[in-house]
Order: structure tokens, then sequence, then C-alpha cells
């Protein structure tokens, strides 16, 4: 296929996520000026919307609830084939008929974060007072301010308290935030591979991604999509630099050590020689495809600023005092993007607090993304804390 063809291919990708935005191939909840929501940063958003995903059925009593929240780069499609690539269900693993998360047995729900780019508010939205997408003219938004636009969602779902609330990573975040923000609407929680605060460390990964992004000349200070631009080249930076620390040391190794890439030579030049430097390009070219580069800036934001223990004068145990949400904490070996000593750290704070929690180390070398592979320690340790939750519920 010729250079023109590809262009093609790229801008009709483009145009299929670009109409998730408004238009999403999933459930929205919409919510009019009349019903703004507050954000941390002082400022309101109004009207918004949510997209989401729903799997099973709701029990009578509305009881058998469970929400999902997704990672950084995830979205609402977390059992289903996802619109835009045609890949099935992040977690195809855990969520199904006779999988951890029992479809049979739950009403799953997964929404797309406040910033995102597949259907809720965020920086590629319209906004309703310029006619014209928000760009950098939309609030910054927090982990808190997505807990909140969820909770807006479990309103409008009549849901009063969730059985279950669960997810990795940035999804983690946001599970320890809603048993600290809603300790009364959270039966049992399963942060996995997270922490209560993002570390420095983290932060200035991200900022590499942030900059490669706006160093993009197609950025146009964030005006790309007016513009017809696209800063596709600085996300994709953004993207590999990012997918360097979901993997470990020794899982790199094993996967590509220093083997070639369709070569028995080196080339003495810049292409990529190595197999792990072509892998790279293809998960940055690929993420190009389905997401927002401003979202990028705002959803790495939310997690830069997220620190549960700050409100409460520092002292993280303050955060869940007197909470009676069971609680599952999973940590990896492996992850040192959100090593074991920050799982311990909330574990000891839960502890304080006279909370119920579990904490499990899965010994793995995958590094921080162990929790979207298939790993049948996290799998067993999953089904035994949420059945038991489920007998505790009265849901066996």
């Amino acid at each position: 296929m010729g250079n023109g063809g590809l262009q093609a291919v790229d801008d009709a990708v483009e145009l299929a996520r670009l109409r998730q935005t408004e238009t999403p191939d999933s459930l929205v909840a919409r919510f009019g000026a009349d019903q703004p929501l507050q954000l941390d940063s002082g400022h309101s958003l109004g009207p918004w919307q949510i997209a989401y995903q729903t799997y099973g059925w709701l029990n009578a009593d509305k009881s058998n609830a469970i929400l999902v929240c997704h990672a950084l780069t995830g979205d609402q499609h977390v059992h289903n084939i996802h619109p835009v690539t045609g890949k099935s269900g992040w977690w195809d693993l855990v969520i199904g008929p006779g999988l951890p998360i029992d479809t049979d047995r739950y009403f799953v729900i997964c929404a797309n974060v406040l910033g995102g780019c597949m259907g809720t508010t965020g920086p590629a939205s319209i906004n309703p007072a310029t006619g014209k997408p928000y760009g950098l003219d939309l609030p910054v938004v927090t982990i808190g301010d997505m807990v909140r636009s969820q909770a807006a969602l479990v309103d409008h779902l009549g849901i009063d308290k969730l059985f279950l609330v669960m997810g990795g990573s940035m999804g983690g975040m946001q599970v320890l935030q809603w048993a600290a923000a809603y300790p009364e609407r959270v039966f049992a929680a399963a942060p996995i591979a997270a922490g209560a605060r993002h570390s420095s460390q983290n932060i200035a990964f991200h900022e590499v991604g942030r900059q490669a992004i706006m160093a993009d000349p197609d950025w146009r200070r964030g005006r790309y999509l007016e513009e017809g631009t696209s800063p596709r080249k600085g996300l994709a930076v953004a993207r590999m630099a990012a997918h360097i620390t979901y993997m470990s040391e020794a899982s790199l190794h094993s996967k590509f050590g220093r083997r070639l890439q369709g070569r028995d030579r080196l080339t003495f030049g810049f292409d990529a020689d190595f197999q792990i430097e072509s892998y790279l390009r293809h998960q940055g070219l690929s993420f190009v495809d389905r997401f927002d580069a401003n979202s990028y800036l705002y959803v790495t934001r939310a997690m830069d600023y997220f620190d549960i223990a700050a409100e409460h004068g520092g002292k993280l145990a303050e955060a869940f005092r007197g909470t009676k949400t069971r609680f599952c904490i999973v940590s990896f070996t492996s992850d040192w993007l959100f090593p074991t000593a920050e799982s311990r750290a909330v574990v000891h704070a839960l502890n304080a607090a006279g909370a119920s929690v579990s904490f499990a180390e899965i010994v793995t070398d995958r590094g921080h993304d162990a929790f979207l592979l298939d790993e049948p320690e996290l799998f067993g340790i999953l089904r035994g804390f949420i059945d038991s939750a489920a007998r505790a519920r009265g849901l066996a």
C-alpha cells in the first residue's frame, strides 16, 4: 500500500475515533446545564456526559452492581469488541460468565473517565460556549472528579450501594478514591497495582510524555482538531515511553533480549534494528489510532495530582477511618511503576483505620501490566475475595 493509501487508512481510523467523542457506540448518561459537575479546581462543568457499558443483569434490590474502573489508556469497552480497534475487551480474562467477575451473577458497569476520549466529556468534546472542541479550555480534572462523575452515573442508574469497585493502576486509584469519598456506598473494594498517591518518578515519566506531545508542531497549542492536524508523532513517543514503565527488565529481556528485527546483522543506521525498537514503534503508532492527545495530557495530570492523604492532614489512615468497606489489595513483585511498598502503605493505613483488609503480593516477572495478563494467581485471589464478599452481602 502506498503512502496515499496508508494516509487514507489513518484518516478513516481518526474519523472513527472522533465519532466516539460525542456519539459513542455505548450507553451515555447526559447531564444538562442545570446538573453541573463540580470540579476540584473550583470550576463546574455543564452540560456534560459520561459514556459507559454494562454487562449482566441488575437484581431486584440492586445489590449486585460492580463498578470496574479503567487504567490510563483504557475505556469503557472492558468486555466487548472495541468499536475503533475491533479488539476484544481489555479485561476479558477477568469479566464474563464463570470468571472472577461473573456476568451471570453480577451487573458490571464500566465508564469512560472524565477527560477521556470515548464519549465522556473531555478535551475533544464540543464546548457548548463556543461550538468548537474544548481543547485546553476544558478545566483540569482530577481522580476525585472522575469518581464524582461515576457517582452521578451510579445515581442515574438508581443504585445506592455498589457491591464492588475494582480496577488496576489508575483504575486502582479510582477505587481508593471511591472508598475514601463514598465509604457508605462501597461494600467491597479491590485496588490492584496502585498507590494512594503518584510518586515523583511517575510524575516525571508523565511529564516526558506530555512534553513529547506539546513539542509536536501538529499539536498547535491544543487546537489541532480545529486546525485539521493531529500530533500523532508526539503522542506515539509518549506512548512508547509509558509502555516501557508497564513492563519489567526481566520481561523485556525474555521477550526481546537483543534480538534483531527481520535481519541478521546491524544496519549501522537508525532504523529499528532491534525487536524491542520495532515493538515500541508499533505500540506508539497503534495507540494514536484510538486515543486523543489532549486526553493524554488531562488524564496523566489527574494521576499526578492524586494524593488521598493530602486531604487528611497527610495522614492516610484518616481517609479510611471507620470504614465498613472490605478491601483486597494486590501488588506484583516486578512492578516498579507502583511497587509493592506503595500497596503496603495502603494496607498499613487501612489496618490503622480498623478496616477489613487482605493483601497479596504476586510473584511475577511481567511488571505493572501483569493485572491485564493471564495471571492465574491473581484470578484465584479475586475469585476468593469476591465470593467471600458475596456471601457476606447475601449474594451467594
